[in-house]
């Protein structure tokens, strides 16, 4: 019975390490589908200009489940979001503040959960912090512009990087190529 429980235990906080997650929050896999995006004056996927918001600013502007992610940690369900298995081609961007992130190219199948990707679309897409909550020792990646909590890296993604970004779906936007490039054709 010991062996058992402890293999359970063991099972358990394995999960943890990789990607922690909350089950508060309502499952949501139409992912960013009740963006406001028009009542969002800092959301752009071309203006690199850090953002800074007050909390009470970001509340105004995000739908409440990007607000949880983005401003308070929070963590969505596993396999809850819409971009955990897409393979569309195209540009995954901050649902905060429309800083591009991710290329489709970069994303793989993972098996925990979350979309996950093996390297950001630039160096200053994502910024680094150090995260010991939960009894963890883990690196936090956040948005380069407006500091929206993404998700985590960690080191047992594949090559060329080995790493791998365990992004929040509800904290990404995404744009198909064609959509991209006809956008671009508009300016």
């Amino acid at each position: 019975m010991m062996k058992y429980l402890t293999t359970i235990l063991l099972t358990i906080s394995v999960l943890f390490q990789h990607c922690g997650y909350s089950q508060s929050q309502p499952d949501n896999k139409s992912g960013l589908s009740t963006m406001k995006k028009e009542n969002n004056p800092v959301y752009s996927n071309t203006d690199s200009s850090k953002v800074n918001l007050s909390e009470e600013e970001w509340k105004k502007v995000l739908p409440a489940e990007v607000y949880y992610i983005a401003r308070q940690k929070g963590t969505e369900r596993p396999w809850s979001s819409k971009y955990e298995t897409s393979k569309e081609i195209g540009t995954y961007y901050c649902a905060a503040c429309g800083n591009p992130l991710f290329k489709s190219d970069t994303k793989f199948e993972s098996g925990c959960g979350w979309p996950s990707f093996y390297e950001p679309i630039s160096k200053t897409s994502v910024i680094y912090l150090e995260d010991k909550s939960h009894g963890m020792e883990r690196t936090e990646v956040e948005c380069g512009r407006c500091h929206a909590h993404l998700g985590h890296v960690f080191n047992d993604g594949p090559p060329p990087t080995g790493l791998r970004y365990c992004i929040n779906g509800v904290i990404l936007d995404f744009k198909k190529a064609q959509q991209a490039a006809e956008q671009y054709k508009k300016k």
